[in-house]
Parts: C-alpha cells; structure tokens; sequence
C-alpha cells in the first residue's frame, strides 16, 4: 500500500513557467494542510527530499484511512523536467488518433526518443497525418508527457476526490492525466 504514487500530470508537453506554478501549486496545498510545508526525506526519487503528507489530506481522498500516515515515504514530490508518466506493471503502450480513431500506439511510443529532449512536443498521426501535443492523442491507460509532475508517494491506494481534481487542473489551467504506479 506504503508504495503506490498517484502523479498528477498536466495534459501539456512544456508547461509554460512550470516552476512558478509547482511553487503556487505547493503554496496552495500547503495553506490547504493537504502537505507540509518543509522539505523532509521523505520521498522515493533521488535525494529523497519531499513535501510530508499533512493532516487536510484526509479531506482530499476517497479513503482516507489508506494514507500512508506514520510511513517512511508518504511525501509529494515535484518534477520540472520533461519526463514520461506510466504506470509501472503490464503499461499496454495502445495509443488512437483522436482524428481518425485508429491504433498508432507503437509509432506514437517510438516517437518519444524525439520528444523526450524536447526536440518536439507534438506527433503526427502516421494514418491521417493528424499533428497535435503528444497529450492530445488517446491512451487505453492513464499516462503523461511534460516538463511538471506531481508524486503523491504512497497515496495511490487512497484516490483522490474529484472536486480536488477538477481544483487541482484549474489551478493548473490545464487538463489533467492522474497516472497510477503500483511498485
């Protein structure tokens, strides 16, 4: 349960001024008490440093009895990096073009060695020629692509409410994907 995430990913390749909205983005749950507001090691990625969960989560999830309260990782790290977002076990890789509704999951998938550096945001569709953000295509599973991220370590198990979800993207000012890891 203590190692599921729950990453919350805006529908958008290069967040414009990504690092300023994590920062209002902290701010805002921190006011919220949904994390702490101080670094702690308690995170899962390199360095380890996180934002601890913090009492108002309760308030935010379905079960909130599932939190990872009293363990070891149970923080919400931010990436400002361009990075993919998948879940971890039996990921399908099946993606369609919203344009002419046909399965382009291997070319999209394949495409990322030129997204990955930024060298583009978008792909086209190999059947239509149908050219969008890589977040606007279809996916059978959650997944995302950007340059910000939202770990919620150990809260996957717990899911998030949707009022908190639909607050959570306007403030973002974009859709959201809600990609679930299970270690």
């Amino acid at each position: 349960m203590g190692e599921q995430q729950s990453i919350l990913v805006p529908r958008v390749s290069s967040f414009p001024g990504h690092e300023a909205r994590a920062r209002a983005i902290v701010r805002w749950l921190v006011q919220r008490r949904i994390v702490e507001e101080r670094l702690t090691p308690c995170g899962r990625t390199a360095g380890g440093l996180a934002h601890a969960l913090a009492p108002g989560a309760r308030l935010v999830v379905e079960q909130p009895q599932l939190l990872p309260f009293g363990q070891t990782i149970n923080g919400l790290e931010i990436v400002t990096k361009r990075c993919i977002y998948t879940p971890t076990r039996d990921f399908l890789e099946e993606a369609g073009c919203p344009q002419c509704r046909r399965e382009i999951g291997e070319a999209l998938f394949d495409s990322l060695e030129e997204w990955m550096p930024g060298h583009t945001d978008n792909f086209s569709c190999p059947e239509c020629g149908h050219e969008d953000d890589i977040n606007g295509f279809l996916f059978l599973q959650p997944c995302g692509f950007s340059n910000l991220g939202f770990i919620f370590n150990g809260w996957g198990a717990a899911g998030f409410r949707q009022d908190f979800l639909d607050e959570f993207a306007e403030r973002l000012g974009f859709p959201l994907s809600r990609v679930s890891v299970d270690p």
